[in-house]
């Protein structure tokens, strides 16, 4: 397995780091289409809190993105990630106007643009296959479960057969396919949660963020979990899993993420989440114990912010 910094650097030959945009969207989930409360879990930014300010240019957040590391970058690059909610449910010349703009900037490698399996039109998707000539573009997808009765718990939307055909036009297309997984979803077993990722190595896609179910105040999440009806894993139970999980992904998957948090002013639980360089050395310790490649993986983690270190 690679990890996202490993399989950048040889990608592109240097460090990258990844530059969380707003394009301004909203969701099926949330504007009455499929429903007007997104995912339980989904906070008010559409999970692109640390994405820069929508109302801005894509110019201008990449700019005010760039602006956040200049004192760590090196000679690298950039991903114009576009993050919140779902980023192709818009008009076509709305789509070709951001992805044009975000990927014209002389400091951009390529483009990553974060979606739903059931938001991708033919239209759409032979749009991202001409950008995909100019500059690489990344499909990230929000599967989280393969199990229908979490789907429905978590008002995903749509079922695994638009999973499916998502994958297989855009594996068809030549275009790099990450898909998120969440990991200690309520109601679910250490077992099933290893069936999806497991489904997911062997579904087509490239890469796969693995991330850690955690609770935001605002979402409707977080009432289910003051009434006590969400458990949440503990830091040496989320290691076990993530392990269990690694260990059924074929070797040529990239690890995009192994964890992952919200901003801390609204994280309600698990609250170890939010101390990353503890979690990260526990995990690396873990792994490394375990036998598993961990050196491979230990980078993979992103940090949520406006600009993400691969």
């Amino acid at each position: 397995m690679l990890s996202a910094n490993e399989y950048y650097r040889q990608r592109f030959g240097c460090k990258v780091y990844k530059l969380a945009l707003d394009g301004g969207m909203t969701c099926p989930n949330r504007d009455g289409t499929k429903g007007d409360r997104g995912c339980i879990f989904c906070s008010g930014a559409g999970s692109g809190d640390f994405a820069e300010g929508r109302g801005r240019s894509v110019t201008e957040q990449i700019e005010a993105a760039k602006n956040r590391v200049s004192a760590k970058i090196r000679n690298g690059k950039y991903i114009a990630y576009f993050q919140s909610f779902t980023n192709t449910y818009a008009p076509l010349p709305c789509l070709e106007a951001l992805f044009t703009e975000a990927i014209s900037h002389p400091e951009v490698c390529a483009l990553s643009v974060a979606t739903r399996p059931d938001c991708l039109p033919e239209e759409v998707l032979a749009l991202l296959a001409r950008l995909d000539r100019v500059k690489p573009v990344i499909v990230e997808l929000g599967l989280q479960s393969i199990h229908p009765a979490t789907a429905e718990f978590i008002r995903r939307g749509y079922p695994l057969s638009d999973f499916d055909r998502a994958v297989e036009r855009l594996a068809a297309l030549g275009l790099h396919t990450v898909v998120h997984v969440i990991l200690g979803l309520p109601g679910e077993t250490e077992e099933m949660t290893v069936q999806t990722v497991d489904y997911v190595g062997r579904s087509g896609a490239k890469g796969i963020k693995l991330q850690l179910l955690h609770v935001l105040e605002g979402t409707d999440l977080a009432a289910l979990w003051r009434a006590g009806q969400v458990p949440v894993l503990s830091l040496e139970d989320y290691a076990r899993l993530l392990g269990r999980c690694l260990a059924v992904l074929p070797e040529d998957m990239v690890i995009h993420r192994l964890t992952g948090d919200g901003p801390k002013k609204d994280l309600l639980a698990p609250l170890w989440s939010a101390d990353k360089k503890r979690v990260l050395n526990y995990v690396n310790h873990y792994l490394s114990d375990q036998g598993i490649k961990w050196r491979t993986v230990c980078a993979a983690t992103e940090e949520e912010a406006s600009a993400h270190v691969l």
